[in-house]
């Protein structure tokens, strides 16, 4: 770590580096450096270049995402703004990425001082704020000039691309994991040992549904936006004085997209008590009075700019993006656990069984889902 933050433009006398943070694409350390008798921390991240296969496009939009946001902020006169938004830190050639001896591509930031983020929604309150959150970083990219940004994950929201690679995983069971009920041992035993029947059957019922987004998106019926698209809870960065939201930071996926996949996955994580690996699946119920408030803080940003086809689909986002999720975290398990980054045997499927669980506690209440969506909108 010494050698790769050594090639970023920073200044000082290295003294430590470590693993941090815990996600699920990309390797993050954080480094500490004596800068004039004051130490001075940098965030680095080793891009997996298996899931983002064109990381200089990837750093192009992240560095035309933040230079407007910090543009916008300093010409406000907002106080602290370098805190609000990510800050790029360039290589000693000028470039926002180096290579290391095999060939990896490595980014820096700096390190974002006195700030936390959630991985559950402890009160309404933090809910709303969060939703608030989302619906301004939106808002900040409504007026960005120029050229369609890249698309980093060509279709990652494309629910009928995701199930042709679903049903693609199902076919070749590379990792002989999708148990086949037809097909049994002299016995009567199921013949695979790891049991995700139920899941792959709720997918397959569930398929036409899920085309709802995306088909309104292609079809033109709502509008392509400057999108997040991965607005999980802890991608929000909130500031320790004063528990407010700060930035949203992890914008690998930052691209064309619609402003309901960002609201969709902010919806299937902060209206849950319970984590995405969570076993229990009697802890995974949807909250709609956390719904209700998310919606009212993402709202009191968006609905300014919002039309009202987007606003017809606000409840129908959540579930979507929920079922996405299950459904991406299904495929990569039975294609054997290489996108994912996985702790125990059987992880990415828990995480797929929770997601489903989610799912039907949204159902259960759908109607009234419906009424706070239309009461929000008036």
């Amino acid at each position: 770590m010494r050698n790769i933050a050594n090639m970023f433009c920073i200044h000082g006398e290295f003294e430590d580096a470590a693993p941090y943070g815990q996600g699920h694409i990309n390797d993050t350390y954080m480094s500490r450096w004596n800068q004039a008798g004051t130490t001075v921390r940098y965030l680095h991240q080793r891009i997996n270049h298996a899931v983002f296969v064109r990381p200089d496009e990837v750093m192009e939009n992240i560095l035309r995402v933040t230079r407007h946001i910090a543009g916008k902020l300093a010409a406000a006169g907002t106080a602290g703004w370098i805190r609000r938004v990510l800050t790029v830190v360039p290589s000693r050639d000028g470039n926002p990425w180096v290579r290391d001896a095999e060939g990896g591509w490595w980014r820096t930031y700096l390190f974002i001082e006195n700030a936390h983020s959630l991985d559950v929604a402890s009160t309404p309150e933090e809910a709303c704020f969060l939703g608030a959150s989302i619906g301004n970083f939106q808002k900040q990219l409504a007026d960005l000039k120029g050229e369609r940004l890249h698309e980093t994950i060509p279709r990652f929201h494309d629910m009928e691309n995701r199930y042709r690679r679903f049903h693609e995983a199902l076919r070749s069971d590379s990792a002989n994991r999708a148990e086949d009920t037809r097909s049994r041992t002299e016995s009567g035993a199921k013949c695979r040992a790891e049991k995700a029947a139920a899941e792959i059957l709720f997918m397959e019922e569930n398929e036409e549904r899920g085309a709802i987004l995306i088909r309104a998106l292609r079809d033109g019926r709502i509008p392509e936006r400057i999108c997040h698209n991965d607005t999980k809870m802890n991608n929000i960065l909130i500031d320790n004085a004063d528990n407010r939201a700060l930035c949203v930071a992890d914008l690998d996926t930052v691209m064309p997209g619609t402003s309901l996949f960002d609201l969709g996955d902010l919806i299937r994580t902060a209206a849950s008590r319970a984590e995405e690996d969570e076993r229990d699946l009697t802890k995974v119920i949807f909250d709609p009075g956390f719904f209700r408030a998310l919606l009212e803080g993402y709202l009191s940003e968006a609905l300014d700019f919002l039309i009202p086809a987007e606003t017809e689909l606000l409840a129908e986002a959540g579930r979507n993006i929920t079922q996405i999720m299950a459904l991406r975290f299904l495929t990569d398990y039975l294609e054997g656990d290489h996108y994912y980054h996985t702790t125990r045997s059987g992880h990415n499927l828990d995480r797929c069984r929770n997601q489903i669980a989610l799912i039907r506690s949204m159902d259960s209440q759908w109607e009234a889902l419906l009424d706070t969506v239309r009461a929000l909108c008036v």
